[in-house]
């Protein structure tokens, strides 16, 4: 699978594909009754740029249909499409190549190596993509450029989740795919990371996607997606999203 442009734009500049669109995604665990239905028939579609949260109670299915965009779970049924690559479609190759060369994932728990300062840990996904940022400007990104020689153990949780999405955002994604990034942080320290991932969206041009629980995450996004059981029961545009600095929760 071939890296796909920043964006494919039309008239006045703007991107004409989306960067995620499904129709009909479905997701069934387990068979008789046991089984479980994550997904019931989810259309969407995300353009290019935006910053999105998907909002929804556990079990709404929003972490499914992350992961099944994110190439890390199949659909049971329907389609997905990342630009014009065809998710659905592709075998385990191909996804982990989707993964690896657009892809950047961001989770509630930071995944740090211990033994490593934050640097390190930025350094070692740039030894392996095609055309890494600089691992130092990628923490001046998030504002942790004075804190590059330090290991996690001398970083606040906040600290540690701003390196991580240092290290995601280090191979150049084009979508960053945030699952709860703030959800094991009080809310002075999750406005910290709320505002580094608005930097990277305004700076990289990155599609963000936030999967969380919390309600008030939704005044800074350019779209709210809304799920419960198993599909999408409200898309809002918002048309003037606010500073992540004054939001609480």
């Amino acid at each position: 699978m071939e890296k796909s442009p920043a964006a494919d734009t039309g008239a006045g500049g703007r991107p004409t594909l989306p960067a995620f669109r499904s129709e009909g995604i479905t997701r069934v665990y387990g068979t008789g009754e046991a089984q479980v239905r994550a997904l019931r028939g989810v259309d969407l579609e995300i353009p290019q740029g935006e910053l999105v949260v998907v909002l929804g109670p556990s079990g709404s299915g929003k972490t499914t249909m992350l992961n099944i965009l994110g190439g890390l779970d199949r659909a049971s049924e329907g389609r997905a499409w990342f630009m014009d690559h065809e998710l659905t479609a592709m075998d385990e190759r191909q996804l982990t190549r989707f993964r690896r060369d657009h892809v950047g994932f961001v989770f509630q728990f930071y995944n740090l190596m211990p033994s490593l300062t934050a640097l390190e840990n930025v350094e070692l996904v740039t030894e392996i993509a095609s055309d890494p940022m600089d691992p130092l400007e990628a923490l001046a990104m998030v504002g942790l450029e004075d804190r590059a020689g330090h290991f996690p153990s001398e970083l606040s949780g906040g600290e540690q989740q701003r390196v991580a999405i240092a290290r995601a955002i280090a191979r150049k994604p084009e979508v960053l795919f945030c699952d709860e990034p703030t959800g094991a942080l009080d809310s002075k320290t999750g406005r910290a990371v709320l505002r580094a991932l608005r930097r990277v969206n305004q700076s990289t041009g990155a599609t963000v996607l936030i999967i969380t629980h919390a309600m008030a995450t939704a005044a800074m996004a350019d779209r709210v997606i809304h799920f419960a059981d198993g599909r999408i029961r409200l898309v809002e545009v918002n048309e003037s999203p606010v500073d992540p600095g004054t939001i609480d929760w």
